[in-house]
């Protein structure tokens, strides 16, 4: 798609037609260059947030910081699986990524093993749009909260 859109801008600049280009003929012509710009740079992105090795990668280092946050005694906004929307999961993962940077931030676990969720929160990407916030989530204690976490990430990988 992307080379059908370069050829096409290609071509006609190659092949103008008339030199001279009046007032609405450039008009349009300059609107047709940025809209090929724009299409062009949506292609660009990634669609998709989480990947499966990515999911995975998540589960290893939080395996490595299990015993770490089940120390806490924090109250933390856990979203089950079963209440989830399709398209809200990435913003789910988000929750649980921002409650997880609290935790270490409270227990002041500064650990490098602990800069795998600080990576990975900066990493994903997610869409809110349509989803309840973390707030509206019920307070779990951090076993159920990483048991929740594990079983959305196994979902994710699946």
């Amino acid at each position: 798609m992307t080379d059908l859109m370069t050829a096409l801008i290609f071509v006609q600049l190659l092949n103008p037609g008339d030199q001279r280009a009046k007032g609405i003929q450039f008009q349009s012509y300059n609107t047709q260059v940025w809209l090929c710009f724009l299409i062009i740079s949506f292609l660009g992105h990634p669609t998709c947030a989480v990947s499966k090795t990515d999911a995975a990668n998540l589960q290893s280092c939080l395996t490595k910081l299990n015993q770490t946050i089940e120390k806490s005694d924090a109250m933390l906004y856990a979203p089950s699986v079963d209440v989830m929307n399709d398209n809200c999961k990435d913003m789910k993962l988000k929750c649980y990524m921002w409650e997880l940077i609290m935790v270490l931030n409270e227990e002041e676990i500064t650990d490098t093993t602990a800069n795998c969720i600080f990576e990975y929160n900066d990493d994903l990407k997610f869409n809110s749009f349509g989803c309840l916030p973390c707030e509206a989530y019920s307070l779990q204690n951090t076993t159920t909260f990483l048991d929740r976490l594990y079983d959305l990430l196994k979902e994710m990988a699946a």
